[in-house]
C-alpha cells in the first residue's frame, strides 16, 4: 500500500473535518492509504515544548513523514489570506528535504477552511502551493468536471478543497464541501499512483 500524507492544522475542528473527508477519498482508490498528521501549534511568546503526542487526534506530523509519503494533501484555515503560522513553521524546517530533492515529482493538493464565503480561501490555497511548488511537487487540483464547483454556495474552488465555517465556526460541512473533498482524495490518490507506475515504467 502506497501512503498519502493528509497533514494540516486546525484550531477549531473544521480543517480537521475536511482532512477526515480528503482521506476517506484517498482510501476508495484501490493500493492507496491515508496517512493523517498534524502540528502543534506556535507560541506566541517563545519556542514551547508540546508533548510528542497529542492529547487528541492525530500524531505530530515528522519529516520523515514527509520524506516517505507518496503524495501530500496539505491543509489550513486561513490567517489573512495565508496559511496558518504553524503549519508554515513545520513546512520551513523541511530544507534538508528540499536539498535532496526528496519531494520532487510527488503529487500534491491543498485545502482550507474559513470563516466567511470571502475570507480569502482562494490566496490561502495560492500560499500553501508556493512551498510545494519549490519542492519541486506536482499540484494536482480540482476540475469542473466536478460538477459541485458550479452548484456549490458553500465551499469549493479549482485549487483545492475549501469550506466556510461561519463568522462563529458552527456552520458544518455541507454535502457539496464533502463530495469535492473526497473527489480531491481520489484524484490525489490517481494521480499518485500514475506516478509511481511512470517512475517505476509500468
Amino acid at each position: 500500500m502506497s501512503e498519502i500524507l493528509v497533514l494540516y492544522y486546525s484550531r477549531h475542528g473544521a480543517t480537521a473535518e475536511l482532512a477526515r473527508f480528503i482521506a476517506r477519498g484517498v482510501e476508495e482508490v484501490a493500493g492507496m492509504q491515508a496517512r493523517l498528521r498534524t502540528v502543534p501549534p506556535v507560541s506566541p511568546v517563545t519556542a514551547a515544548v508540546e508533548d510528542s503526542i497529542p492529547a487528541d487526534g492525530p500524531p505530530y506530523a515528522t519529516v520523515d513523514d514527509l520524506r516517505d509519503c507518496a503524495a501530500l494533501a496539505l491543509g489550513s484555515p486561513t490567517r489573512f489570506g495565508n496559511m496558518a503560522a504553524a503549519l508554515k513553521h513545520f513546512l520551513d524546517g523541511t530544507g534538508e528535504l528540499w536539498q535532496r530533492g526528496a519531494l520532487v515529482g510527488k503529487a500534491a493538493a491543498v485545502f482550507t477552511s474559513t470563516a466567511s464565503l470571502h475570507g480569502g480561501q482562494e490566496a490561502t490555497l495560492l500560499s500553501m502551493m508556493l512551498p510545494l511548488l519549490h519542492h519541486g511537487m506536482v499540484l494536482v487540483g480540482l476540475p469542473y468536471s466536478e460538477r459541485e464547483l458550479l452548484t456549490t454556495t458553500t465551499g469549493g474552488t479549482p485549487y483545492g478543497a475549501s469550506h466556510v465555517a461561519g463568522a462563529d465556526g458552527a456552520r458544518g460541512v455541507s454535502d457539496e464541501e464533502r463530495r469535492l473533498c473526497r473527489a480531491l482524495g481520489r484524484r490525489l490518490a490517481r494521480i499518485a499512483a500514475a506516478l509511481e507506475r511512470a517512475d517505476t515504467g509500468d
